[in-house]
C-alpha cells in the first residue's frame, strides 16, 4: 500500500515541479526585455555597455516596468505602512530622485491634453 502512495506522490510532485518550470519561463518571458541591437564593435551577443546593465534593472527602468514597481509599492504602503516606510528611509533619495524626475517631467510633457 505505501508503494501506491508514494507513486502517487511523486506522480504529483512531478506535476507540481513541471508547472513550476512552465510559469517560470513565462515569467521570463514577461519580464526580461527583449536583448538590445548588436552593435559591430561588440565582443558578446548579451554585451550591453550603457546604464543599467542589469537585465532586471533594465526591465524595471521600462514604462511597464516602472508601473509594476509603483503597484508594489503602492501595494506594500497599503498593506503595511510602518515596513514601507523603514524601507523607503533606507533608499538613497538622491539617485532615485536624479532618475525618476526626468522620466516623470518627459511625461507629463509628452501627455496629450484630453479634448
Amino acid at each position: 500500500m505505501t508503494t501506491g502512495r508514494k507513486d502517487r506522490d511523486d506522480a504529483a510532485r512531478a506535476e507540481i515541479l513541471a508547472r513550476l518550470v512552465e510559469s517560470r519561463e513565462e515569467l521570463r518571458r514577461i519580464l526580461d526585455p527583449p536583448a538590445p541591437p548588436r552593435e559591430p564593435g561588440d565582443s558578446a551577443p548579451g554585451a550591453h555597455a550603457g546604464f543599467p546593465r542589469s537585465r532586471t534593472m533594465q526591465m524595471l527602468m521600462t514604462g511597464r516596468g516602472l508601473g509594476t514597481l509603483g503597484a508594489a509599492a503602492a501595494g506594500l504602503l497599503v498593506a503595511r505602512p510602518r515596513l514601507a516606510l523603514k524601507l523607503l528611509r533606507l533608499l538613497p533619495a538622491g539617485p532615485i530622485v536624479t532618475l525618476l524626475l526626468p522620466r516623470i517631467l518627459a511625461a507629463l510633457r509628452n501627455k496629450k491634453p484630453s479634448s
